[in-house]
């Protein structure tokens, strides 16, 4: 992955493992890679202090309740791993700590035996919304403002060709589970 250095202080150094017959990044396309990072990570950290302060909820208990807001009815916990790209073990610990405080209820699927519906509750529905107003503040501020609105465009444009290719791979959620497998 890594190419060369691009003449920056951020810049990681080139890491000298062989990289067989992989051809490595340009300078170019290295440093866009670490200013997107750094940038997605910056972002996430003020969200993710912002949902704490105000809502006492991780980012990702904001996504799960983001998706079930806008959904047209309950969705399931495969669909809700899907969405939010989020490993089945961990969006069911995060489910259980969302049910424990009483913001989405879980129940089996009338047409699948297999699957569990994810409801939102009014209470998840009244914290999503105290909180929401102050998550648009941070994003706006860090996000959107240095921006002009052709910026804007172009962001949202580069990023759905992104995602969308990202998202032509199978979800996390349909990988095969990893069996354990006990020394003998």
């Amino acid at each position: 992955m890594y190419g060369g250095g691009v003449n920056d202080r951020r810049t990681h150094p080139p890491v000298s493992a062989d990289t067989g017959d992989v051809q490595p990044l340009d300078p170019g396309q290295l440093e866009a890679y670490f200013v997107l990072l750094e940038a997605v990570s910056l972002l996430q950290h003020q969200v993710e202090q912002q949902l704490r302060a105000e809502g006492d909820i991780t980012y990702v208990q904001f996504q799960l309740l983001a998706r079930l807001v806008h959904a047209p009815g309950p969705l399931t916990m495969t669909q809700l791993a899907d969405g939010v790209v989020y490993s089945r073990s961990g969006l069911t610990y995060q489910a259980g700590l969302l049910e424990k405080n009483g913001l989405i209820a879980r129940g089996p699927c009338p047409d699948d035996d297999r699957a569990t519906l994810v409801t939102l509750t009014q209470a998840g529905s009244d914290l999503f919304r105290r909180v929401l107003p102050g998550h648009v503040e941070v994003s706006r501020a860090l996000l959107f403002d240095p921006l002009t609105d052709r910026d804007v465009h172009h962001l949202g444009d580069i990023m759905t060709r992104v995602r969308d290719h990202m998202r032509t791979l199978p979800p996390r959620s349909a990988a095969p589970r990893k069996r354990r497998t006990t020394p003998s």
